[in-house]
C-alpha cells in the first residue's frame, strides 16, 4: 500500500462516519495536540511552573492560528 492508498482509505472510513463520530475524533485530535505542545514546552523550559507552561502553549496555538 502508498501513502496515497493509505490516505484515501482513511477518507473513506471518514466519510462512513456519523458528523459526530467525526467531531470527536476531532476533539481527540486537538487535545492530543494540546498535550504534545505541553510536554514540547515542558522538555524545552523544565525550570517553568505551571502558568508560564500554559501560556506558552496558548501563545503557540493562537501563533498557529495567525492571532497575534
Amino acid at each position: 500500500m502508498t501513502p496515497q492508498d493509505g490516505v484515501q482509505m482513511q477518507i473513506e472510513a471518514y466519510r462512513r462516519m456519523t458528523p459526530q463520530q467525526r467531531l470527536q475524533i476531532g476533539f481527540r485530535l486537538y487535545e492530543l495536540t494540546r498535550t504534545l505542545a505541553r510536554q514540547g514546552v515542558k522538555h524545552q523550559h523544565p525550570d517553568w511552573n505551571e502558568q508560564q507552561i500554559a501560556a506558552e502553549v496558548l501563545r503557540r496555538f493562537r501563533l498557529g492560528a495567525g492571532i497575534p
